[in-house]
């Protein structure tokens, strides 16, 4: 299923997410994190080294709810499939290309393993 065209819109702005996963022992985290999509994705980029990044090549299944920075009551919330991930030099580009919107400057926290960008495929969709 392709990114609802609100999703997307919502997605690529400078608007944060709350990435829902189950972990190892089945319960479920979330996270505040920057979001972003394309036509068919959301992606969220992290480390390999990272307890969210390990619980969702385990269980791909994960929601997303992504919210307007200026009207919190405009959201969408995803819930999706991870379907690929990318621990190239695009992770590096991407976490960058996020800073630069969400901070104005390149990433310049330490990265402690390889950044990797998470594709997650919609299966339901909802904006409100």
């Amino acid at each position: 299923m392709p990114v609802d065209p609100d999703v997307k819109t919502l997605a690529t702005g400078r608007n944060f997410g709350a990435l829902a996963y189950h972990r190892s022992d089945g319960s479920i985290a979330n996270h505040v994190m920057w979001v972003d999509a394309d036509d068919d994705h959301l992606l969220v980029n992290t480390e390999v080294h990272r307890g969210k990044f390990t619980a969702m090549t385990k269980n791909p299944e994960v929601t997303i709810t992504i919210w307007d920075s200026e009207n919190p009551y405009h959201y969408a919330e995803v819930t999706g499939r991870v379907v690929d991930t990318d621990d190239g030099d695009a992770a590096r580009a991407h976490i960058d290309a996020l800073s630069q919107r969400y901070e104005g400057t390149d990433y310049a926290n330490p990265i402690q393993s390889r950044r990797v960008i998470v594709k997650i495929e919609p299966t339901r969709q909802r904006v409100q």
